[in-house]
């Protein structure tokens, strides 16, 4: 009896860890990233090394003061709901938005590396700076060329 009673209590405390790993591992990028503060803070690091950038400061330079935190709103929006927080991106499509700004291969990559520094400057783990990378991946094809 006591031998079938700590069978079940073993099996009872390997059920709770693996639930308890699955949980974890179901949580959004965006909890894992810290939410909106964290993308909030790797959103204004990211828009100053692109202010401050040689060849992609041309892309910011001259914004009104309104302009500046307009696109710093935008740009925290589509992050929080590109990783799966619960902000609402309001701005233009991504193709209208850029389209006159002439944005190469280049500029993108540029731009690219740029994000990922941010994401290491901030310590984000290489499984979730991944996933960042893939989700902004998946508007290049709307901003490039446009």
């Amino acid at each position: 009896m006591k031998n079938i009673f700590s069978k079940i209590l073993l099996s009872a405390v390997l059920l709770i860890l693996i639930n308890i790993n699955s949980a974890k591992s179901q949580e959004s990028l965006y909890k894992r990233l810290g939410g909106y503060d964290a993308i909030s803070m790797v959103s204004d690091d990211f828009i100053n090394k692109l202010a401050t950038d040689k060849q992609l400061s041309v892309f910011v330079k001259g914004l009104s003061v309104d302009s500046q935190k307009r696109l710093r709103q935008h740009l925290v929006d589509f992050l929080c709901n590109a990783t799966g927080g619960p902000c609402l991106y309001l701005g233009r499509d991504m193709k209208t938005a850029h389209t006159g700004l002439n944005i190469s291969e280049n500029d993108w990559n540029l731009v690219a590396n740029l994000l990922a520094e941010t994401l290491d400057k901030f310590n984000v783990g290489k499984k979730e700076k991944d996933e960042v990378l893939v989700a902004v991946a998946s508007i290049k094809n709307q901003i490039v060329g446009q």
